[in-house]
């Protein structure tokens, strides 16, 4: 079934909940932020290390709305390829997310391994009688195909669309606070905790470069077998700026502290749940 996480503009995730929502849904993760006109978006199997970085880089940017999204599989591969969110068309300044399962247009043909979302995002949103998302007839129009239970979420920052961020059938899912859920598998459940690094250096695959498990110093995130990230199996943990590992050893400005859960209070005007 999946659960879709919608955060307005300068609202932070709540980790316990992204994780809650996780662990019943557990066929991969993915997350999209709009940020300073463009979007940046990533992709995994693992949630530990997808929350992680997606509360990274949401500290960083918080000044557009964002989104989160585990899936359920009900059609399709159970691959990252399927993982939302999905580009609309070719126009990689929009993307689209979804919690449900769509109607008959959007179901894979035999021997394709697309979900439905992604055919919907390949193939059915760009069509033009779906693309005015300001225009009331159209959103309801878009709605009403969806039908009562289907949410999506949408992420843009093409310049024809007034908005950074619309949901289309909102009413079906749940605001907790200033963050809406597309369901209730947010909640708490109790086999899940805030991971923290120890969790996150962790990999259940092992290093990246020499595949051995359980063998990543805790304090600068390298393998000890190796001596090289176990993320992206750089020699000597000369990382690219995309790799989870840096990302999560980027310190707050102010206290120096792990940006994901750094107590320093945000500047004027943001806020967390």
């Amino acid at each position: 079934m999946c659960m879709l996480t919608y955060l307005p503009e300068r609202i932070q995730p709540d980790i316990d909940a992204l994780g809650n929502g996780a662990i019943l849904n557990d066929h991969g993760h993915g997350y999209a932020i709009v940020a300073n006109e463009r979007i940046i978006s990533g992709r995994g199997m693992q949630a530990t290390a997808v929350i992680d970085e997606f509360a990274a880089l949401r500290r960083l940017h918080p000044e557009g709305p964002a989104l989160f999204h585990s899936r359920f599989a009900t059609h399709g591969s159970v691959t990252e390829s399927n993982n939302h969110p999905f580009p609309v068309g070719a126009d990689e300044r929009t993307v689209l997310a979804h919690n449900g399962v769509l109607p008959a247009a959007a179901q894979p043909a035999k021997g394709d391994d697309r979900s439905d979302t992604r055919i919907a995002a390949d193939d059915i949103f760009p069509r033009l009688l779906f693309s005015s998302f300001d225009n009331h007839r159209t959103h309801k129009f878009i709605e009403q195909w969806l039908g009562p239970f289907n949410k999506v979420v949408i992420l843009t920052v093409n310049p024809r669309y007034r908005q950074n961020g619309y949901i289309f059938n909102e009413r079906a899912g749940i605001w907790d606070g200033s963050t809406w859920y597309s369901n209730h598998d947010f909640e708490y459940h109790s086999s899940y905790t805030s991971p923290g690094h120890a969790a996150w250096w962790g990999l259940d695959e092992g290093c990246a470069c020499c595949a051995i498990a359980d063998t990543i110093d805790p304090e600068s995130g390298l393998c000890l077998a190796c001596g090289s990230c176990p993320v992206c199996g750089a020699d000597e943990g000369g990382c690219t700026r995309g790799c989870y590992r840096v990302l999560l050893t980027v310190p707050c400005d102010e206290c120096g502290s792990d940006i994901r859960y750094c107590p320093c209070p945000l500047p004027d005007g943001y806020a967390t749940t």
